[in-house]
């Protein structure tokens, strides 16, 4: 089970369930019901399990050569491909299962996030907008939330500022990820923000990303009651990307600790608007 857990990377969960959960609370009207949070927490952590595995199975090749890399499962031959494979089947039932019991509208839209999951790990063959890759696939966490509660496209203009929010959040993170891959990636031929100009303009980039991220909570602020009581959370969600970028030779603490706190404070600040 330590394998599988590690394999799928379980803890990073923490990044997306605030957010997914931020969706469902932010189109609620009332307590949603108890059955409901179950299959969004079950369908997002399918989802993770389908992202994951896609993301180790495609990469398998590039992550044996990657010392980062190299002793990740498929990669060091301590997981098989069969068993990887089986691993994905399994998140993949899971994924769908749980989307089918919310309602038929989520079932019609499931399949548009595993078609962004299959496809951002090629990107980076190609392009160094594949961090806007990741972000959209992160992106898809918030939005399938609130489908999940009205069913519908109803008041969409508000349902789509958070996965913005996401999407740019997400992005941002993800180049600063990619700066431990920086020489990697620029022998291998792939393309990262990084490799291509450099650490300290990708991190410039990042930080761009980072402001519109946080415009798109001012944005949702606006657009909700607006409450006073918000304010802080949003001033502590300010922060927390402000250290993000400002720790950003610490990998482990921007990316891991920091992005896990932002979490749970945009879905705190949710809370008090919704």
């Amino acid at each position: 089970m330590k394998k599988y857990f590690s394999f799928i990377k379980i803890e990073h969960t923490l990044f997306s369930l605030p957010m997914i959960y931020s969706g469902v609370f932010l189109a609620s009207r009332e307590q949603p019901p108890t059955l409901l949070l179950v299959l969004v927490l079950t369908a997002a952590f399918g989802a993770r399990v389908v992202a994951m595995t896609l993301n180790r199975i495609i990469d398998r090749a590039i992550d044996k050569r990657n010392p980062r890399t190299m002793n990740r499962e498929l990669a060091s031959g301590t997981m098989s491909l069969a068993q990887g494979y089986a691993v994905l089947a399994a998140g993949f039932i899971l994924y769908l299962g749980s989307a089918y019991m919310i309602s038929p509208f989520c079932f019609y839209l499931s399949p548009i996030p595993l078609v962004i999951f299959v496809g951002y790990p090629y990107l980076k063959r190609f392009t160094p907008l594949a961090h806007f890759g990741v972000g959209m696939g992160l992106a898809m966490g918030p939005l399938g939330g609130w489908f999940a509660v009205t069913g519908s496209l109803e008041n969409f203009d508000v349902a789509v500022i958070l996965p913005l929010f996401n999407l740019f959040w997400a992005t941002g993170f993800d180049i600063i990820y990619s700066t431990m891959d920086e020489k990697f990636d620029r022998s291998a031929n792939l393309y990262s923000f990084p490799s291509r100009f450099g650490k300290e303009t990708a991190l410039k980039i990042s930080a761009a990303l980072h402001v519109m991220a946080f415009l798109m909570l001012l944005l949702l602020l606006f657009h909700t009651t607006r409450a006073i009581v918000a304010v802080p959370f949003l001033a502590l969600s300010g922060t927390l990307l402000f250290l993000e970028q400002k720790k950003s030779n610490d990998v482990e603490l921007a990316f891991f600790k920091i992005n896990i706190a932002v979490g749970f404070t945009i879905f705190f600040m949710i809370m008090f608007i919704r």
